[in-house]
């Protein structure tokens, strides 16, 4: 609970006094939250053959990294550029505190938002079942 409130608190204070774009905000509070649950993607390797190399897409239904030609066998896998796949390394292991201190380019934000909200969607739906917090 402190790590999740801890989160909620840095997304506050990135809202209220920084120009940061809300989406990358967004996208980068429901990555962090996804890992804070339990849902941590596979961001060393590819899923699949566990090739350290050509990292290219994010499979949503393998949760995590494929390399280009694992992902070839997964349709439902997104594509990601070297920044995107260094922005979601860089989610899921910064300090808390440093967590929105990054930039992206426009296009590579489109990639993460997209990402983020599959997934999230995709998590929540499927495995978490919000009635055991309460």
């Amino acid at each position: 609970a402190a790590l999740a409130l801890k989160l909620f608190l840095n997304t506050i204070y990135t809202i209220s006094e920084t120009d940061k774009d809300l989406n990358f905000v967004t996208s980068v509070f429901k990555l962090r939250m996804l890992k804070i649950l339990g849902f941590a993607p596979n961001i060393r390797e590819c899923v699949c053959c566990k090739s350290k190399e050509n990292l290219t897409h994010f499979s949503i239904i393998d949760n995590g990294f494929k390399c280009s030609a694992c992902s070839k066998q997964d349709t439902g896998s997104i594509g990601m550029s070297d920044p995107t796949q260094n922005a979601i390394k860089y989610i899921m292991t910064a300090d808390p505190k440093k967590i929105f201190s990054f930039e992206l380019s426009e296009n590579c934000q489109k990639e993460l938002e997209l990402i983020a909200n599959i997934y999230l969607n995709e998590k929540l739906e499927k495995e978490y079942k919000l009635e055991k917090l309460f």
